[in-house]
């Protein structure tokens, strides 16, 4: 598995993976200290960090069903969000395996109607697994097909 070490190939990486599940892809750039979500430190006017480098952060929407979008940021960890599920500070080389657990049928729900509790749980080779509190009490469709 290749390293995915800039948010360049953190991109091309899920481009091609919504392509082998026949989804279309929207992306989002933004580039530099003024333009990135998490570069508050910045000055006013600043584009690039102390170190002279333009940070680069990227936003993606995949098609269908579920819902997925990723938000991935320069300090090399990414937001995925699956159904309004989100599961944070997801390290940038996990998600190819992440998004095939859930394009691929192994993501799945766990819980009870009482008390309330749902999970998203998406288990990824090595037996890493990333569980996230589904919010509210109502399942999306998807996500009411996957419980167990």
């Amino acid at each position: 598995m290749e390293h995915l070490t800039s948010t360049e190939a953190v991109v091309r990486a899920i481009r091609e993976i919504a392509d082998g599940y026949d989804r279309e892809c929207l992306v989002t750039h933004d580039i530099g200290a003024d333009q990135t979500s998490r570069r508050t430190t910045a000055g006013i006017g600043a584009t690039t960090d102390p170190d002279g480098s333009l940070p680069h952060e990227a936003y993606l929407e995949l098609s269908g069903s579920p819902a997925v979008e990723v938000r991935v940021f320069p300090e090399e960890d990414v937001t995925i969000s699956v159904d309004a599920v989100e599961f944070q500070d997801v390290p940038r080389d996990d998600v190819p395996s992440f998004l095939h657990a859930v394009y691929g049928g192994l993501a799945h729900v766990k819980g009870r109607f009482f008390p309330p509790g749902w999970r998203l749980v998406v288990p990824l080779p090595g037996d890493r697994t990333y569980k996230e509190h589904i919010p509210g009490l109502y399942l999306t469709p998807w996500l009411s097909g996957r419980v167990r």
